[in-house]
């Protein structure tokens, strides 16, 4: 499985990147703090697969790159995605490096 530092992220953020950013955590966890992706929750992923790119990077994050992971487990069993990559340590790694 791919993965990215949140220091790694941000750079692509910065450098307007043409990526996507999917947060899969529950709303109130997302509208609580997130770092601009997508809300698509763990438990919808699988049905919200459309909306999910296949030709661009596409970073998958939670609270601490958990279910993330599982998000892409599933994800890569079902469908032929190659391009799915886990911020390591979701929001806690990023709000740890870049204190917000």
């Amino acid at each position: 499985m791919q993965s990215i530092t949140p220091s790694a992220l941000k750079q692509k953020i910065d450098n307007r990147e043409d990526i996507q950013l999917i947060d899969v955590r529950e709303p109130y966890e997302h509208e609580d703090f997130n770092i601009g992706g997508e809300l698509i929750p763990l438990g919808d992923i699988i049905q919200n697969a459309a909306k999910i790119a296949a030709d661009k990077p596409v970073i998958l994050y939670c609270r601490k790159g958990i279910r993330s992971q599982v998000a892409i487990q599933r994800l890569q069993e079902k469908l032929p995605f190659k391009n799915l990559i886990n911020l390591i340590g979701g929001t806690e790694a990023w709000k740890k490096q870049f204190g917000v």
